[in-house]
Formats: structure tokens, sequence, C-alpha cells
């Protein structure tokens, strides 16, 4: 397996919130390469995993956004029959985003279009998302999967679970080196009393649209030494380029998206306590010790047969 570190520091994803200006729709858009990237070294995905770990965490990340207080929360966790069996992802309102894939080794033949095979990977299972909004319950909906290529199973979750009519477009280009080339995603959703030329306006130009990856990659080799705010605006501005000035989107509000993991030896400590007396002196008795790794970032935390004694007296 390639493994590649990322050289010098690296901004945050920017992502843009935008509305038109007849008010009938709104738009969440970012360029989440470099959290792409993260992920994928931390996780030492095959380019298959990184195409769908990446879309996943892009869309978390851009429905994160729309949750109105930082500390809400949002997972999305797509289960399939296929090889890749799961991808998950949470995102907070803050911004923050993590995820996993159940085997970020998966490999498979190109699909019939000649791309990653990210739906073959799923195969056949559902969506669910949560969204913890510090209630009671969370709000929980679940559709099942329309391809497993997760653009067009949001979209289908959108508007069955939240009646919304939405279109959602993720991409993620891996290269030759399992690098990520290129990622980003965007989220249009129709707002009430929304004008139906606005309607046939957003399907012209979405089915004469170049694939997000293709754009961003062209964004890239065009506007060297651009901030992330800069790319994200010119991201928007060339989507929306032949769109009539009426109806031509306009940017609300910038938002950071990064990837960044909560976990703690605290929570750790909580996890073990969970499996109760029992379970833990087995544990104690039998192996002397106990290494818990993140599903998330993967960090590995060490506890000692006194450390194991020691929780197993808070319980």
């Amino acid at each position: 397996m390639v493994k590649y570190k990322r050289n010098g520091n690296i901004d945050m994803s920017k992502a843009i919130i935008a509305l038109d200006k007849s008010k009938s729709y709104r738009v969440y858009l970012t360029i989440s390469t470099d959290m792409v990237q993260e992920a994928a070294g931390i996780h030492e995905t095959t380019p298959l995993a990184s195409a769908g770990l990446g879309r996943v965490l892009t869309a978390a990340g851009l429905m994160g956004i729309m949750l109105k207080n930082d500390e809400d929360k949002l997972t999305l966790n797509f289960r399939g029959d296929g090889p890749a069996g799961q991808i998950l992802a949470t995102a907070y309102g803050s911004g923050a985003v993590k995820g996993y894939i159940a085997d970020p080794y998966i490999e498979l033949p190109l699909n019939e279009k000649g791309k990653l095979d990210v739906g073959g990977s799923l195969g056949i299972g559902e969506l669910t998302v949560i969204k913890d909004l510090g209630l009671k319950e969370p709000y929980v909906g679940t559709v099942a999967l329309v391809n497993g290529e997760i653009a067009e199973d949001l979209t289908a979750y959108f508007y069955i679970s939240e009646q919304q009519n939405t279109s959602v477009a993720l991409g993620v280009k891996v290269e030759r080196d399992y690098s990520i080339g290129a990622a980003g995603g965007m989220i249009i959703q129709m707002l009430p009393g929304g004008s139906e030329e606005a309607v046939d306006l957003l399907e012209d130009m979405l089915s004469k649209m170049r694939p997000l990856t293709a754009i961003i990659s062209d964004i890239y080799e065009g506007c060297k030494g651009m901030t992330q705010e800069g790319l994200a605006e010119k991201l928007l501005s060339e989507i929306f380029k032949d769109m009539p000035e009426d109806y031509r989107p306009e940017i609300l509000e910038t938002r950071d998206i990064s990837w960044q993991c909560d976990c703690s030896r605290e929570r750790i400590e909580k996890a073990l306590m969970t499996i109760g007396k029992k379970d833990l002196t087995e544990i104690i008795e039998e192996d002397g010790k106990a290494e818990l790794q993140c599903h998330f970032c993967r960090k590995k935390y060490d506890f000692s047969k006194e450390d194991l004694i020691h929780i197993l007296e808070r319980i």
C-alpha cells in the first residue's frame, strides 16, 4: 500500500453558502481536496476506497454546515452487501469532519463508464442519516441506496426523508500515486416559493456541467497560488457562469471545513467502562493489557494492567 505525506502547512478547505438573486435556491459548495487527502493518508486507502470515503466526507461536511449550532452533529452511514461494507462520516456544525471505510483496501474493476466503481463497492444496502441537535432524541432517516454512488443516494434521501428538492454533485480524482488530485462537492436546494424558471435553468445547467473534478483541476492549473477561499469562489463562478443574472448565486457566507478527530484517552476509557465488569476482568486476567484503536484517525491507545484495574474500580 502506498503511503503519502503532505508537505508544508495545509489551509482548511473552504465551503461557500450562496443564494441566488431571485431567492429560488441555495448552494453549498466546497473544494475538499486537502480534507480527502488527509483521510486517504490516515487510512492508506486504495483509489476506490479513496473515492467512496472522499465523496461521503465531502457530503457530510456540506450537510454539517447546514446545522445551526457548532456542536450539532450529523452522521452519514452507508451500509451495503458489497466489499466496502460500510462508509461512515460524522460532521459538526463547526465544520469538523471525520470518517472511515470498513475496508480501505478494496479493489474492483472499473465500471461500465470506465470509472472507479463506488456503487459496486457498496452494493445493495441503505443510507442512514442521524442528526443530533441536542434534543432528547436524535433525528434518524433511512433510505435504500439508489446505486451506491453517494450523490444519487443523498439526492433520494433529501427528497424522501426531508421532502426537499435537491441536487447533489460529488467527485474525487485519484492520481496514479494514490494521491488526491481533486475533490469537491455541491448541494443545490430549491427554496419554498422558488420559480419554475429557476428549476428549468438549473436542470439545463446541470445536464451540461462537466464533472466537478475536471472543473477543479482546471482551476488548480489556472489559479496557482490562490487561497482556498479564492479557489472556492472561482468554482462557484465557473459553474454558474452561464446562468442569467437574475438567477445567479451570490455568496452569503464562507465556512471552514476540515478533517478533525476528537478522540481522546478519556473517551476510550469510557468505552472500556461500557463493556462491563465481567468482560473487563477477563481482559485483565487473560491479557493483562489492552490496545484500542480509534476507527476514525487510527490512533492507538495502550492500557496497562494497572490502568485497566483503575478503570474497573470506577465501574
